[in-house]
């Protein structure tokens, strides 16, 4: 198993120089190139996609169906979708990578669809988590989430609990709006209100006027996205210190007690309630070995949505390889990540062969001392979702 990192380079035309590579040549090392933010506020991400995904290639045995594996690290940055064009070209062309994984932002995701459709280079989606992405190029696959997978089932938890009236809050951009649309749709569908939809600039970072726009709605609870990292912390940090939990506003969201900031929470995160797909606490001797194999690439490696995202993302790849024998046939290896099915450290799971998105188990989950550490307890299971943003 071989790692990369290389400091990104103009690259020619994608047309021109893909006429210049050799066919249906047999290549001795698989390689694969990870785009995500491995520097900036994002670079957690980076890190999160990094120890998942060397650590399912090292539970294999440092080799993928018999063949040695090369990964090649790209640094996007951020939300970036120029420069992201720009290093999945370089990947494609100059590196002849067999595949693309990683994409934490779904602008990035977008950029890259026209290459990934012309080179018929399979792409595994670790993180970003807009409906659309899959329906940009039949060559991507998801193996994270998307918003409408877990805001339909909390929309019709909330309607059930005697919740009447809500406010979304949500960050202005793709998912941030698809989380809007998704729960709004829902929690309409079952008889409640959404009082208000606030949308917060991606730059936010003091949440205090939202949140009290929020507790002057009379909502009875607030659902809220935010992409990973400072702004959750934020966001909660505001909801505390306005008095929303005070006066019984319900806090509802997804990702917002990721186990990547989840201790630096504190107090302030007990009894929050989310609707997510993976949870470190999952009792499953998969999520067992998952960690496990987590902990071997260092102490401080974290088991969260990016880092089993990319291992379940290493484990496509490794069935397309095994598919294809090694051999450049993205027709073939996308048609054989279409059947798959298995049993991930989140539960059973399967890729849609319609939308070549991940179908999987929805957890409520509540955040829970456990033997001293915060932990998000998953208090019950809606079942296998599909996405509902496909599916209109």
């Amino acid at each position: 198993m071989k790692f990369t990192s290389r400091h990104p380079t103009a690259a020619a035309a994608l047309v021109a120089m893909l006429a210049l590579a050799p066919l249906g040549a047999f290549a001795q090392t698989v390689k694969i190139g990870i785009l995500g933010p491995f520097s900036g506020p994002f670079a957690h991400y980076g890190t999160l996609f990094k120890n998942g995904a060397e650590a399912y290639i090292a539970s294999q045995g440092g080799k993928l169906a018999g063949k040695d594996v090369e990964l090649i690290y790209r640094d996007t940055g951020g939300p970036n979708p120029g420069q992201t064009k720009n290093l999945a070209q370089e990947l494609i062309v100059k590196d002849k990578v067999d595949y693309l994984g990683g994409f934490v932002f779904t602008p990035n995701a977008f950029a890259v669809a026209p290459l990934i459709q012309q080179s018929q280079t399979p792409t595994v989606i670790f993180n970003a988590a807009t409906s659309a992405i899959t329906e940009k190029s039949e060559f991507f696959i998801r193996t994270s989430y998307t918003l409408w997978q877990v805001s339909v089932p909390l929309a019709q938890w909330a309607a059930k609990q005697n919740l009447k009236r809500v406010v979304t809050a949500v960050t202005d951009y793709g998912p941030g709006i698809d989380a809007e649309t998704a729960f709004k749709s829902e929690f309409t569908k079952q008889g409640g209100t959404v009082v208000e939809s606030i949308r917060m600039p991606i730059a936010t970072t003091d949440f205090s006027p939202f949140v009290q726009r929020v507790r002057a709605s009379g909502a009875q609870a607030v659902y809220t996205f935010l992409p990973g990292g400072p702004p959750n912390l934020g966001f909660v940090k505001a909801y505390n210190e306005n008095g929303l939990a005070k006066a019984g506003i319900q806090f509802l969201g997804t990702a917002e007690t990721d186990e990547f900031d989840l201790q630096k929470f504190g107090d302030a995160a007990l009894g929050l309630t989310t609707a997510f797909h993976y949870s470190a606490a999952h009792e499953s001797p998969a999520n067992k070995k998952f960690i496990e194999a987590l902990k071997k690439r260092g102490p401080n490696a974290v088991a969260n949505y990016a880092s089993v995202g990319a291992w379940d993302g290493m484990h496509v790849i490794h069935r397309m390889i095994e598919a294809t024998g090694g051999q450049k046939d993205g027709l073939k290896a996308i048609a054989a990540a279409r059947a798959l099915q298995w049993e991930s450290p989140r539960g059973p799971v399967r890729i849609d062969p319609k939308t070549r998105h991940i179908v999987q188990n929805v957890y409520l989950r509540k955040v829970e001392r456990a033997g001293g550490e915060l932990v998000n307890k998953e208090v019950q299971n809606f079942g296998p979702q599909i996405d509902f943003g496909l599916d209109k």
